[in-house]
């Protein structure tokens, strides 16, 4: 239903009514069908009878027990909505045509979609490596706006971003709230939340939403998952699992993934012996390097020994690293080799949206001879 705006006690009644503009009473709420993730636990989408789509994301940060509502609307006219009749916390013009991204694990879904040209502004474009983002870096078309806890929030507003793509590691960061009162729509992305390396990957539909391409984003997620799978089903033939140990020392405590985490999972699926696979952590595990060595020390393979690409950088940080087998047996492998052509690595922008090459990664260590005429992209000997 259609009604202009009057004066006197009416304007006052419709809220947000100005002028002569129309504005529709209401965004469609009537539900037709729900699209649920495959893998993805911290998203889904409600769509309605006219196009319009609801997004929910589930618990972005840990502890967050609220569910954010975006109403997504098609066409030009989203200021027509009146954003607080059902509750929403952003109402977003699809397809978006400017965007703002915080995390370099978003910007490959923004290239596989083929719509990267849309990105104007990042916080750390040191970090990005992705070629076809560093070449609108160069021309000055997408422009450095600091840190994502201290976003530069006035250069965000002078940029006019249709939304900012943003996610909270303890809550919302002060500055996307400045963003909100001043009618900057922000979404937060939890992918990183994801315990399953394809409920990782499954959030380039999440960015199919934003951009009115829901289903190139699931046909590209659903390549990744089949080449998954037949990597996985690969693994699981082969003659022996091998024992992993991970992570390295920081400051006397070591650090490395829990038995629950993504990190954890792939280990499993290269149908190897992850040796704190019944910790029940998803994050990380702080533990002494006493307690490390007694578990640790006859592991087959050490991988993702931090940010280390020598031996001889390890053994001059902590002699005691000798007494690993993997060490003295030259079986390290890290993915800090990788690393693109600025301050970024690979494995930390592409791995998550690609967890197919991961895999393969490790398999082809773990099990060598089973993947032939496969280059490992991520994970690399130490030297």
């Amino acid at each position: 239903m259609r009604f202009g705006c009057v004066l006197g006690l009416i304007a006052l009644f419709l809220l947000g009514c100005r002028g002569n503009r129309e504005q529709k009473e209401a965004i469609p709420s009537t539900v037709t069908q729900t699209w649920i993730p495959r893998y993805a636990k911290g998203f889904y989408v409600e769509q309605t009878q006219s196009g319009v789509d609801y997004l929910y994301i589930k618990s972005p940060w840990p502890g967050s027990t609220k569910t954010f509502r975006y109403a997504l609307v098609p066409g030009a006219e989203l200021k027509e909505y009146q954003r607080d009749l059902h509750a929403v916390d952003g109402v977003i013009g699809i397809p978006a045509k400017r965007v703002i991204l915080t995390s370099t694990t978003h910007v490959p879904a923004l290239e596989t979609l083929n719509v990267h040209e849309t990105l104007v502004g990042f916080p750390g474009l040191q970090y990005i490596s992705s070629e076809g983002t560093r070449k609108r870096m160069a021309s000055g078309e997408v422009q450095e706006l600091g840190a994502n806890e201290n976003l530069n929030t006035e250069m965000v507003v002078a940029l006019d971003p249709d939304l900012v793509v943003g996610f909270g590691v303890s809550g919302a960061p002060s500055a996307y709230k400045t963003l909100e009162a001043s009618g900057i729509p922000v979404v937060y992305n939890g992918d990183w939340m994801e315990e399953n390396p394809l409920g990782k990957a499954e959030w380039i539909v999440f960015f199919g939403l934003m951009f009115g391409k829901q289903e190139a984003a699931i046909k590209a997620f659903e390549d990744v998952e089949k080449a998954y799978l037949e990597a996985r089903s690969l693994a699981a033939g082969a003659a022996n699992t091998p024992t992993v140990l991970s992570g390295s020392l920081y400051r006397d405590i070591w650090y490395l993934p829990g038995g629950k985490s993504w990190a954890a999972q792939f280990i499993a699926d290269a149908n190897a012996e992850y040796l704190w696979r019944d910790t029940d952590e998803t994050g990380s595990l702080s533990l002494s390097l006493e307690s490390v060595l007694e578990q640790g020390a006859e592991a087959d393979f050490w991988i993702a020994p931090s940010q280390f690409k020598r031996y001889v950088d390890m053994e001059e940080a902590e002699v005691h690293y000798r007494q690993f087998r993997a060490f003295r047996e030259r079986n390290i492998y890290t993915y800090a080799l990788s690393q693109g052509p600025g301050d970024g690595l690979w494995y930390y922008e592409l791995g998550p949206s690609r967890p197919d090459l991961v895999l393969k990664d490790l398999i082809y260590w773990f099990h060598p001879g089973l993947l032939k005429n496969y280059e490992p992209f991520f994970f690399k000997p130490l030297q």
